[in-house]
């Protein structure tokens, strides 16, 4: 996987205010709920890595495309062993999220054996410590509204792990999902169900299943990948429907179009050719929201066009080329 490996945290408002939008969507179902929460639009992350890079780097001729295109749209802050206290960093975010009225996205990324000790390796240094971290996740969001993604390829890349490990793994999703449904309660949590060109729809669906999406909104798709919407909206259906029928039940799922505007070349590690997806919104077919998981910009690794820039670093030039699709 590819993502943030820096401590990056917004600041607390000094003041609340009381927001109308919010009481009412305390009294409406759990489905009202969403779109009243939804309509007020997602956060927008002053301290993402492009919007630092932007801060930083004013009189770079990158800077105001860079801006314009990236570094004010809402995507995901991600969380790992790299932000601190996690329950602290997590509710300074939603925190700022709910003073100005807005949805934030958060992903969870700490499983052990992440990425399968590839380009974004690492993760908590024990089943014990991650069943610690992911409490303290959820109990950071508590009873406010968030959209969730747990664990980007944690399902798909159970085959690269040992039977035993595989066993754990799937114990500590299963923990993951408990501890959000009751820990946060109003949060919108997937989990992640890999791309519409990994995993086989009938072998995510009892993957989801066995890590406890039942307790769960549903599952994301695409994070940090390249295939079109079309494309994930057609797998995601597939996993859904595969879900009733084996297991009686169905789920909704998101799609991450951060970086999916020319779809998939078959290359996911800073493929050339990509270019930004449409932004973070409702959708009325197929995934419920688009959403802008993977930070575009930053690096999935020393690897195609970022040759030198590790994973989770932000780097213009991917930027550049994501905004003109070259």
């Amino acid at each position: 996987m590819r993502q943030i490996f820096r401590s990056n945290s917004a600041p607390l408002a000094q003041t609340r205010r009381v927001f109308a939008t919010l009481a009412l969507a305390a009294a409406l179902t759990p489905a009202c709920a969403l779109a009243a929460n939804q309509n007020s639009g997602f956060y927008v992350d002053p301290d993402s890595n492009p919007a630092l890079w932007v801060r930083d780097h004013p009189a770079d001729t990158r800077a105001n495309a860079i801006r314009n295109s990236i570094a004010t749209r809402p995507m995901a802050r991600w969380f790992g062993n790299w932000s601190g206290n996690i329950g602290t960093a997590v509710t300074v975010f939603v925190d700022a999220a709910r003073a100005a009225d807005k949805l934030p996205i958060l992903v969870a990324y700490n499983i052990p054996g992440r990425d399968c000790g590839s380009h974004s390796g690492g993760g908590a240094g024990s089943p014990e410590a991650y069943r610690t971290w992911i409490s303290s996740f959820a109990s950071g969001i508590g009873n406010r509204r968030a959209v969730v993604v747990i664990e980007p390829d944690a399902l798909a890349q159970l085959d690269c792990l040992a039977a035993d490990q595989r066993s754990v793994r799937i114990g500590l999703l299963q923990h993951a999902a408990r501890e959000f449904k009751a820990r946060a309660p109003n949060a919108l949590v997937y989990h992640d169900g890999g791309n519409a060109s990994w995993i086989a729809a009938d072998e995510m669906a009892r993957r989801l299943n066995s890590a406890g999406a039942r307790d769960l909104r549903g599952f994301a798709l695409n994070v940090s990948n390249y295939h079109t919407t079309a494309d994930s909206n057609a797998y995601g259906a597939a996993v859904a429907a595969s879900l009733q029928r084996q297991f009686g039940y169905s789920k909704a799922f998101v799609v991450d179009t951060s970086r999916n505007g020319n779809g998939s070349n078959g290359e996911w590690c800073n493929p050339g050719g990509r270019k930004l997806g449409a932004g973070s919104q409702n959708s009325a077919t197929g995934a419920e929201m688009l959403l802008w998981v993977k930070v575009p910009g930053d690096s999935d690794g020393k690897c195609g066009i970022a040759p030198n820039t590790p994973a989770g670093e932000f780097s213009p030039d991917i930027a550049t080329r994501l905004i003109e699709g070259r």
